[in-house]
């Protein structure tokens, strides 16, 4: 048992340690034309990272830069440049225009010979950061001399101890254990649970809930024994969930993993996303059909009368074309939740869960064939259903308007105004529910129907609160953030006590209060996320100031050492030049991490309390990781 819970905290851990590098490089010298050599670094990044590139404005992430130790007998005659296809966005938490880089690109610089003997040392720094975490500076070290041999570096004679502030005690590697690892929430579970309800949602619309005794009693009258009745609808469950993976792969296919995972940041992606749930929550709500071309369904209901698993197959496409009017809107919420997710598996995943709800009830009911005088008939509560799932397709509509809103820069959406027109919404839902606007206003309501619009119009109410800055956290995944929006007086923003190690060690021992470590980055977009959404939360930030010495390590700090030191680290000679350097090397190699924003809780002897705790924006999971008890 020991040993299992031992595997378990290691592969828990893993998902933090360095592991494969995000960023390979190698670095080259070549001889060109007229006296000039060409000093050359390549870079290739893995599936969802991406390297900035050169010049970024001051205030925004690390822009690829070389620094020299030394350089004689050379003259620069061009700037550092790059070969590669360069992305350039609005990043609406540095409030700039970014530039990067996905898969490899190639950054150069040219000299002109000067001296017949010449040397050049030092490195490229660069920035790298994925959807969820950033890399600290990294440094790509070189070292060239005229005899067109890379130089060797002297030996690594320096140790640990020779970094100021090093102390054997408090900077021990932890060794995790599995209740001390915090686990991020898993995006994808809940896209599928997500993608379930919205299949099951999906059974009540006119387009589906019709179909369901018709094709049930077309299996069972076409077999001479139940059994091949039952197999042949258990066939036919497979083939739905077979139809929409196939549409989820292929959509993952033509985007591909970069793509998806720039789907939720890209403004102009986002501004799509808005029109596209606009126009299905119009189609719910009854001024246009979505169809799919007439043909389609003709051919593959044309083929589905063929016998055997072929037919049964196209029998369920048949059901997938003309059903796409009602099915199509929810699908197309699911895949734009989807993509949120960052994941290259979340499409397939999405379309899994769907399929899944969408295919149980025909296999249950020819199991079941009785259960069929049981079902409801078809009526008015359908066009409820529809024109319920049009007022959410339009609700969450708005937050992608607001993603480009904030990209974009137009303050045409803060964060009271959204909360104000969700209420809005909530309102004329429960209006509808109640019979009171809409087409059918004024008919006789169920229970069902009351229900739905007392829930809504509950919800409205909770909602008001939130014009006025309330943190409304079960929806804070949906609306802008604060600083879209003028906070009440009493809110509390969280600053740092410490920006030294040592320092908030001291501090801790004559506190007693244990340490929360916050490894961070000036030019970490995701820390800036995370403080944001979460450390504004004043149940966050005051259990911090009662109960923490806060530090906040940044890992980009420029601040020189009083003495470069150059260490042996897993055999590749590493200079700590920087103030950021140190407290990079004390990450790695006391928490065997590498990427930010990474919290960890230690008493005053650096000894690991809980942690490490990552990237997850939900300040309710935060609030969590700090309050329990050690």
């Amino acid at each position: 048992m020991a040993f299992l819970t031992y595997l378990m905290s290691l592969v828990m851990v893993a998902q933090f340690s360095i592991g494969p590098k995000p960023v390979t490089h190698k670095h080259s010298i070549e001889s060109r034309a007229d006296n000039i050599v060409r000093l050359s670094f390549d870079l290739t990044a893995s599936d969802g990272w991406h390297v900035y590139s050169t010049s970024l404005p001051d205030g925004g992430p690390i822009s690829a830069e070389l620094i020299f130790d030394t350089i004689y007998g050379l003259q620069p005659v061009t700037p550092l440049s790059f070969i590669g296809n360069e992305t350039e966005v609005f990043d609406p938490v540095f409030d700039m225009r970014l530039r990067y880089f996905n898969g490899t690109v190639k950054f150069f610089q040219d000299f002109k010979i000067s001296e017949g003997n010449w040397l050049m040392e030092g490195n490229l720094t660069y920035g790298a950061c994925n959807d969820e975490s950033c890399l600290p500076p990294q440094r790509i070290e070189f070292s060239y001399k005229s005899d067109k041999e890379e130089a060797k570096a002297a030996p690594a004679g320096a140790d640990l101890s020779q970094i100021d502030g090093y102390d054997p005690a408090t900077w021990a590697p932890v060794a995790y254990s599995a209740e001390s690892v915090i686990e991020r929430n898993n995006n994808l579970w809940g896209l599928l649970i997500t993608s379930f309800l919205g299949g099951l949602i999906a059974l009540l619309t006119p387009c589906v809930w019709p179909v369901i005794p018709m094709t049930v009693s077309f299996f069972l009258k076409r077999a001479t024994e139940r059994r091949k009745a039952v197999r042949d609808a258990v066939l036919y469950g497979f083939s739905i969930i077979a139809v929409y993976v196939a549409l989820g792969l292929a959509i993952t296919l033509i985007f591909g993993a970069n793509a998806l995972n720039a789907l939720s940041t890209n403004a102009i992606v986002n501004i799509i996303f808005f029109i596209m749930l606009v126009a299905f929550a119009l189609s719910f709500f009854g001024l246009f059909e979505i169809t799919l071309p007439s043909g389609w369904s003709t051919g593959a209901d044309r083929r589905s009368s063929v016998a055997g698993i072929g037919g049964i197959f196209f029998m369920a496409l048949t059901l997938t074309i003309v059903s796409f009017s009602c099915t199509g809107p929810i699908i197309g919420f699911l895949l734009v939740d989807a993509a949120s997710t960052g994941s290259i598996l979340a499409p397939t995943v999405g379309m899994l869960g769907f399929s899944v709800a969408m295919a149980i009830p025909f296999t249950l009911f020819a199991m079941f064939p009785g259960w069929l005088q049981s079902m409801p008939k078809s009526g008015g509560w359908m066009d409820q259903v529809k024109v319920t799932l049009g007022f959410i397709e339009l609700a969450f509509s708005l937050k992608f308007l607001s993603v480009a809103d904030m990209a974009y820069g137009w303050g045409i959406l803060p964060r009271d105004l959204f909360v104000l027109l969700w209420i809005l919404m909530a309102l004329c839902l429960a209006l509808y529910l109640f019979g009171i606007i809409g087409r059918n206003r004024g008919g006789k309501r169920s229970a069902t129907s009351i229900t739905l619009g007392i829930i809504s119009l509950a919800f409205a109410a909770w909602l008001v609160p939130g014009l006025w800055g309330a943190p409304l956290k079960a929806i804070s995944a949906f609306t802008p953030p604060m600083s879209t929006q003028i906070l009440a007086k009493d809110s509390q923003s969280l600053e740092p006590q410490f920006t030294d190690y040592n320092q908030a060690l001291k501090a801790s021992a004559a506190s007693g209060k244990p340490i929360l470590i916050d490894f961070t980055g000036y030019g970490c977009v995701n820390c800036r996320k995370m403080e944001a959404a979460v450390w504004t939360d004043q149940r966050v930030s005051r259990t911090i100031q009662d109960k923490y010495i806060l530090v906040s390590l940044f890992v980009d700090d420029k601040t020189p050492l009083k003495q470069p030191v150059t260490i042996d680290e897993n055999g590749t000679n590493v200079k700590i030049r920087t103030v950021g350097d140190r407290w990079s090397l004390l990450q790695r190699y006391k928490f065997g991490a590498n990427a930010q924003p990474f919290y960890v809780i230690v008493d005053s002897k650096g000894r690991l309390l809980r942690g490490p705790y990552t990237f997850d924006p939900d300040a309710d999971r935060f609030l969590e990781f700090i309050s329990s008890p050690f």
